[in-house]
């Protein structure tokens, strides 16, 4: 692998063996300036590769924790992939110890279909991905694994109201010599791996949630990462009911996110 040398913005480390703890304290005001720009830089690049690309395709694992009642953090695990069409085309396949589900968006219906259910709902969102990301987020409550990085101008999206950013340097993600860049703002911390090199992907992206009990995180890890500047052919994204699912009411589409619908939010379950 080749490594791309630069400087780094280290924090020093002080190891506590009685309590196992790593106690992680900033460095100086001048290492913090560089590594910042440094890092921005390395996002930037990152968001611009990714904005001139407009077909992509990755498969994923993703990791998402839960803390219950008694402080017990419990980890659910799904793979999935996705394939983009820039503007108006997605497809995203997921399956966990939960469910098997397969979303499709071909600019003008969402299709979401429960394989393990044999069911499917379609609704009206005619629009682009990134419309569609919204909706998923906001009114149905769907989210898209690392829809942050799917959305046109991730720079701008990702770096809003940071307030803390580090370049931590080199890392490995599945094969692949990463630049390791840390951030955080009033809500969050996150981390992401993006590959060195021509074609700068991101490998890992990792979510803090700093503010709830325990601070769980959520991850997506990529791998079989593809691009390119070319168009995607809009047959790739129709729906066939291959299976002669019955369709239904989304509500009917019991167990269909990371975090299935026996796991109650704040609730006694």
């Amino acid at each position: 692998m080749k490594r791309i040398t630069r400087n780094v913005m280290w924090p020093s480390v002080v190891a506590l063996p009685s309590a196992l703890l790593l106690i992680f304290v900033l460095g100086s005001p001048s290492g913090a300036t560089a590594g910042e720009a440094e890092a921005k830089a390395l996002l930037k690049s990152m968001s611009d590769y990714l904005d001139a690309q407009k077909a992509i395709s990755f498969a994923y694992d993703s990791n998402l924790e839960v803390v219950t009642k008694q402080h017990q953090k419990l980890l659910l695990a799904s793979s999935g992939k996705i394939e983009l069409g820039r503007p108006d085309k997605i497809r995203v396949a997921r399956t966990g110890g939960f469910a098997d589900v397969e979303m499709v968006f071909d600019g003008k219906t969402l299709t979401v279909l429960g394989k393990n259910l044999n069911l499917y709902t379609q609704v009206d969102v005619p629009g682009t991905v990134e419309h569609l990301v919204d909706e998923l987020r906001e009114k149905l409550d769907k989210p898209i694994p690392g829809a942050d990085l799917l959305l046109p101008h991730v720079f701008d999206e990702l770096i809003a109201d940071v307030v803390d950013v580090k370049d931590l340097g080199s890392g490995v993600i599945g094969g692949t010599e990463c630049d390791h860049l840390a951030f955080r703002n009033k809500d969050v911390d996150w981390q992401i791996w993006i590959a060195q090199g021509g074609h700068p992907y991101p490998c890992r992206y990792v979510v803090t949630a700093v503010k709830v009990d325990r601070a769980p995180q959520y991850s997506i890890q990529i791998r079989d990462w593809k691009a390119s500047d070319a168009d995607v052919a809009a047959d790739d994204f129709s729906f066939n009911n291959t299976t002669g699912a019955k369709k239904a009411d989304l509500k009917e589409l019991n167990d269909i996110d990371e975090l299935p619908a026996h796991f109650a939010v704040g609730g006694k379950k």
